[in-house]
């Protein structure tokens, strides 16, 4: 007989391991939590890691604040060869000679993507065409026009340019794609890339020092389940930033 579940209220900010999809996580921790009712909030691919904050209960609530919210990534990508995907699961389709610029050179660029753009989404994503996911058409072999959407990118940092190596982190609006940012990139150096590795480090006002590991959580619920349910953040944290409106009885 099925074990039923509880009623559980509140945040957690799950450091997302690789190679898991965001609704396997949820899932692996609505079990740890014996949830009833959860939901996550900005999909992170497969491949990412980084923060994924799960709401439970009371919560699922707030999690259309959750999607509006700025992020923060910490991207690595490699210079000189381009994928289908845009991302380290793809075929490389397509090499390029990696230009010699010097760090001034590359923060010069990237600088360049600073503030508000339209940018063009990739066929390997969820957005829908004609009710159809993009990706579902792109493991076809078929390309549609996708309309540019508005983004903004709020600061660029550049950490670690060395060879093929490119490091930096990004600062932006929801439904920046990352993948494409890379590839636009790229484009304006005269060259190809694709992302290698990408990190989110915060959602919102969420920081990276709250986020827990999956091993972490998993020890938690096998010593004390109460306890790392006692743990979560309160729903209303996702609110902060709004501004208050006290009301009387009538």
């Amino acid at each position: 007989m099925r074990s039923q579940s509880d009623p559980v209220d509140g945040l957690l900010l799950l450091n997302k391991p690789p190679g898991m999809t965001s609704n396997r996580a949820l899932q692996v921790v609505r079990r740890l939590l014996n949830a009833r009712k959860a939901g996550h909030t900005g999909s992170l691919d497969p491949s990412a890691t980084g923060m994924l904050p799960l709401c439970f209960g009371e919560a699922t609530k707030v999690c259309a604040y959750l999607l509006d919210a700025d992020k923060t990534y910490r991207v690595t990508a490699r210079l000189g060869s381009a994928t289908d995907t845009g991302d380290a699961d793809g075929s490389e389709i397509a090499t390029a000679d990696v230009p010699k610029l010097s760090s001034e050179e590359w923060d010069e660029i990237l600088q360049a993507f600073v503030g508000e753009s339209l940018q063009i989404p990739p066929m390997y994503s969820a957005l829908k065409k004609d009710g159809k996911r993009l990706y579902e058409l792109a493991r076809k072999g078929e390309t549609v026009e996708r309309e540019p959407r508005p983004i903004r990118i709020d600061e660029i940092q550049l950490l670690e340019v060395a060879g093929s190596r490119l490091v930096f982190r990004v600062a932006c609006s929801k439904g920046t794609y990352i993948r494409t940012l890379v590839e636009d990139v790229a484009r304006k150096a005269d060259t190809v890339a694709h992302t290698v590795r990408l990190h989110r480090e915060t959602v919102g006002r969420f920081r990276a020092e709250d986020m827990q590991d999956l091993a972490s959580v998993e020890a938690q619920a096998e010593q004390d389940r109460e306890a790392l349910r006692d743990s979560l953040l309160a729903p209303d944290v996702a609110l902060t930033g709004f501004s208050r409106v006290d009301i009387d009885a009538e």
